[in-house]
């Protein structure tokens, strides 16, 4: 079965111990209704640098990324519905790039 990866952007960090809590609840629902489909559930991701032959940008981009999850899913469209699901998304907060991972 393909696998896809959801890549994160945006999205925001909670401040109080209550709100850890709901956004860890809400990840683990939505997680746990994938089910089976979830392969890695990945992690959040600190500022990335980008690398050019012009040298290194420390800013993390135009979209910096903030994390990822890796799925199965039997094709791109059905990938494209999980990713729907996504805490990030369903509060506005951020939005998930999905691509297809090629098996070399």
């Amino acid at each position: 079965m393909p696998k896809f990866i959801f890549a994160y952007h945006g999205g925001n960090t909670p401040q109080t111990p209550q709100e850890i809590e709901q956004v860890m609840g809400d990840w683990t629902r939505w997680f746990d209704a994938m089910g089976d489909a979830v392969v890695d559930p990945g992690n959040p991701v600190g500022m990335s640098r980008t690398v050019t032959d012009n040298g290194v940008e420390d800013h993390g981009g135009s979209n910096p990324l903030s994390g990822y999850t890796v799925v199965n899913a039997a094709e791109f469209d059905d990938a494209i519905e999980l990713a729907k699901g996504c805490p990030m998304v369903l509060d506005g907060s951020g939005s998930v790039e999905v691509a297809m991972i090629h098996e070399m």
